[in-house]
């Protein structure tokens, strides 16, 4: 593009850069874009989700869990570009760690480590993930190094990244990165940032195998179902009983459930929550579940936004759920101190809004359930919110009949919440869920319901 000048305005289109040459009056000059570098953020975001992901899908589908971790360390070290990598659990009764999962470092299966030696002590101990200089030339450094380590294995270690694994508050073991793979052969902060991101989805895939490998050897198939049921009770959020505003309850109508519900405190006045309920009914459903609320609990400790993280949830159950499977999902921030509401749905049940006067409305707009279409952006809606309670429900409740085959419905849904509406959220849902059953309802669907008490 030719612009003749004499006295220049430049408008930055967005997203576009141009470089401005020096300006010469009455000549003509010609600007070239600069080239658009991909954001950076963006693609390790992306690579994040994926390594997520590909452990997630890895432990779900293998019983093997030794082979698994060996997957999931490949994973790791990619990643983290580290030399070697490995997996200590930590023996209770031998207090001690034991290696179950070795790459690029050999014997290590040979020995016992004390839980209060070395990095891997200190990690366990902070419950945080630690990173460790040059052990071979700074001083400070050596007495948090166990060096007899690499005696027996024949290996020399440069600098160690240790994060702890964290599942139900429960440390349960360690991830043991060693020597970066660059001229210093030194990890960097941001490794120990990166480290201590993926060891959380790491931590609960290793945990829930672990629960499962025990129950599978007991009894086959039925175990097998047993197992799925009790991973999906770690997935749910636990109640508090002090003044907290946000309850869920979930009642599954057999041992497993594709109902999920999972809040969180997001800090300065802020809660996020998420309800969903995946398609038709058993194991497969459950899996599905597990995967769409393992993404979510990942995810939502850093993306706010309802829309956003909906937008990504979808891409990847699209990307990965056979044909005709999907999840409704509803998704919210609650802003306390605003008094405010920004909500995201998936085709889910809109949610019921209960003011102090007594009167009842919802928040029907909607886009697809996840899984059906991938190029799709996800609305969020901002809604005044004091003196109410929102509740979020799955079709489980409005659609359980009584013995002549009568739904429950929204309206009579209502009149429970009426009934019980002044004790305590953690009280109120499971009152109301008994109370529904003792009245004569049958229950054939999952039950769940999550509610948020405004000011």
């Amino acid at each position: 593009m030719y612009v003749e000048t004499r006295s220049i305005d430049y408008n930055f289109h967005k997203g576009l850069n141009y470089q401005k040459k020096s300006v010469i009056p009455n000549t003509k000059m010609f600007f070239k874009p600069k080239k658009i570098e991909p954001n950076k953020e963006n693609i390790a975001l992306n690579e994040d989700l994926a390594i997520i992901t590909k452990m997630n899908q890895e432990f779900a589908t293998s019983l093997d869990l030794k082979e698994t971790l060996q997957t999931a360390l490949e994973v790791i070290i990619k990643r983290i570009d580290a030399q070697a990598a490995n997996i200590f659990l930590i023996d209770e009764k031998k207090q001690a760690f034991q290696c179950i999962a070795s790459k690029y470092q050999s014997y290590l299966d040979e020995y016992e480590i004390p839980l209060t030696q070395g990095v891997m002590g200190k990690a366990v101990l902070q419950k945080k993930c630690i990173r460790v200089g040059n052990v071979r030339k700074d001083v400070r450094e050596i007495a948090e190094f166990y060096f007899d380590l690499d005696n027996k294995t024949n290996f020399t270690t440069y600098s160690v990244l240790c994060s702890p694994l964290i599942a139900a508050n429960e440390c349960i073991g360690v991830i043991h990165c060693l020597n970066k793979k660059s001229n210093s052969k030194l990890f960097e902060e941001s490794d120990r940032k990166l480290l201590e991101t993926l060891s959380a989805p790491a931590a609960l895939a290793i945990r829930n195998a672990k629960m499962a490998k025990e129950l599978i050897d007991k009894n086959r198939i039925q175990k097998e179902i047993e197992i799925v049921g009790e991973i999906q009770k770690t997935l749910l959020s636990k109640n508090k009983k002090e003044n907290f505003p946000i309850a869920g309850i979930n009642i599954p109508a057999k041992i497993v459930s594709g109902d999920f519900y999972n809040f969180s405190d997001l800090g300065e006045g802020k809660f996020g929550f998420g309800v969903a309920d995946v398609s038709g009914k058993g194991i497969k459903s459950s899996l599905l579940m597990s995967k769409a609320s393992s993404l979510y609990r990942c995810l939502s400790k850093t993306i706010y936004s309802a829309s956003d993280l909906l937008d990504l949830l979808n891409k990847e159950i699209c990307e990965t759920t056979s044909r005709g499977m999907f999840v409704t999902m509803l998704i919210g921030v609650y802003d306390s101190k605003k008094n405010e509401l920004l909500l995201s749905n998936a085709g889910h049940e809109p949610p019921l809004i209960y003011s102090r006067d007594g009167k009842f409305s919802n928040h029907t707009e909607a886009g697809p359930p996840l899984g059906i279409m991938s190029k799709i952006k996800y609305k969020e809606t901002k809604i005044n919110f004091a003196n109410s309670s929102m509740y979020v429900f799955t079709d489980g409740i409005t659609e359980i009949k009584d013995p002549n085959g009568e739904m429950l419905g929204a309206d009579g849904f209502q009149n429970y919440i009426i009934k019980h509406k002044d004790k305590p959220n953690h009280e109120r849902l499971k009152i109301i869920v008994d109370d529904i059953i003792k009245s004569g309802k049958i229950q054939k669907d999952d039950l769940t319901i999550l509610v948020v008490d405004g000011n």
